[in-house]
């Protein structure tokens, strides 16, 4: 069984209610409908309820399978808006957050911090800085982290790491060239992705071109404040480097490399790339070389779920990024 198959048998346990803001968008809405049918989720499509319902019938899909959420229901909005205005270190008043909500992205997201839906999905239409620009001013950061990033998971055939043939990896598509406190930020946030996600104990790893020392210079230097930043923010998790990517997974290597006790060297399950170069280039060397399936990117670092599709992802992927959306909502 692949672990999407596994997730898959999760989310049934506990549907989430998910908003999707661009529902008219063919791929969205039969990723929507697929996993509404199957059980995993409750989906929820924002904009206008009645060509929603109309292209739902054209397209097959039974219209009574979705949620709406209409745009132009003033009575819902207000609700909204009240429950919204009512939170704490909200960002917007009444009137601009009416004004922001004529679009269907923060009509979802303000659903969201309402407490009127568990996941926003979007990206098939709104660009990555559209959605992540709409969560920072909606949904906000969780407390004691300032960097959104994002987190991927690969499975591996023929990988015999800690967990199987899997392995997680950050970031890989939002922060270009991270700095140290950004760095700590993201190995924090995967962590906790991971154990919501997959119910892992989280063991990450910093990966660098040095191994504790081995080499010299600024980008080593980087890593490695960032590991000592990371360590002293939360010390309850398992987080060590700076690591070589070998020394980080492959325990013979390890035991030559690492001279010292770690509960991570050679037995990570988290890698946290140095900058967004080494994680492109990283996941697809993990893709076209390891024949591995990779799914992500999702978004982390905001204090509710929200996920950032790639516009180019087939149905298949964004069931995929709903199914793992809806159980990181699922663990609270």
């Amino acid at each position: 069984m692949s672990i999407l198959e596994k997730l898959s048998l999760a989310a049934k346990e506990r549907p989430m209610r998910v908003a999707f803001p661009e529902g008219e968008n063919e791929k969205m809405m039969q990723a929507a409908y697929e996993c509404a049918a199957e059980g995993c989720i409750y989906a929820i499509l924002a904009g206008d309820s009645e060509k929603l319902r109309s292209l739902a019938s054209e397209r097959g899909y039974d219209p009574e399978r979705f949620i709406y959420a209409d745009l132009q229901d003033e009575t819902l909005k207000a609700d909204l808006i009240a429950k919204y205005v009512a939170l704490p270190d909200t960002r917007l008043k009444e009137k601009a957050l009416a004004r922001r909500m004529q679009d269907p992205l923060y009509f979802a997201m303000v659903m969201q911090a309402a407490g009127e839906a568990d996941v926003t999905f979007a990206g098939i239409n709104y660009t990555t800085e559209d959605v992540l620009l709409a969560g920072q001013m909606i949904i906000g950061l969780k407390e004691g982290i300032s960097t959104v990033s994002s987190i991927g998971l690969c499975e591996i055939p023929g990988f015999q790491g800690s967990e199987g043939e899997l392995l997680a990896v950050g970031d890989s598509a939002v922060c270009a060239n991270p700095t140290a406190e950004q760095l700590a930020d993201i190995a924090i946030s995967a962590c906790e992705t991971v154990k919501a996600l997959l119910n892992w104990e989280p063991r990450c790893a910093f990966i660098s071109y040095s191994t504790l020392g081995s080499g010299q210079g600024v980008l080593i230097d980087k890593v490695r404040e960032a590991v000592k930043l990371a360590q002293e923010k939360r010390p309850d998790l398992l987080l060590d480097g700076e690591f070589q990517l070998d020394a980080a997974i492959v325990p013979a290597v390890a035991e030559k490399k690492v001279k010292r006790e770690s509960a991570v060297a050679g037995k990570a399950n988290v890698l946290i790339w140095p900058d967004l170069n080494v994680g492109n280039a990283g996941v697809k060397l993990i893709q076209i070389l390891g024949h591995a399936d990779a799914y992500g990117p999702l978004l982390q670092g905001f204090k509710k779920i929200i996920c950032d599709c790639s516009r180019s992802a087939p149905v298949s992927e964004l069931k995929g990024n709903i199914i793992m959306s809806a159980i990181r909502a699922s663990a609270g």
